[in-house]
């Protein structure tokens, strides 16, 4: 099977996208579970901290906070598809 590098890079970025949406809109609907989630994602380290200016966060950081990520995924998805091609071919 073969990867089209720019159809598999959209699709990354549209998949992250997504998530990217709809995580922040739980995070502002229960805070307190995604906390508690994130901190087991992190071995049990406590963000309540830090995590107290981020639930204010202002539109800006959230539009930021979305087309890098789905900059970055897209390029991932890219790389994904080219390597993916090049070790297939061997």
């Amino acid at each position: 099977m073969k990867h089209e590098p720019n159809a598999t890079a959209n699709a990354a970025a549209v998949t992250v996208g997504v998530l990217y949406v709809v995580c922040r809109v739980l995070v502002l609907l229960m805070p307190d579970l995604f906390l508690s989630i994130t901190g087991t994602w992190f071995h049990g380290i406590d963000i309540s901290q830090i995590a107290a200016a981020s639930t204010a966060a202002d539109p800006g950081s959230f539009v930021l906070g979305l087309v890098t990520s789905v900059g970055a995924a897209w390029a991932v998805g890219y790389l994904f598809a080219r390597s993916y091609n090049y070790f297939a071919k061997k």
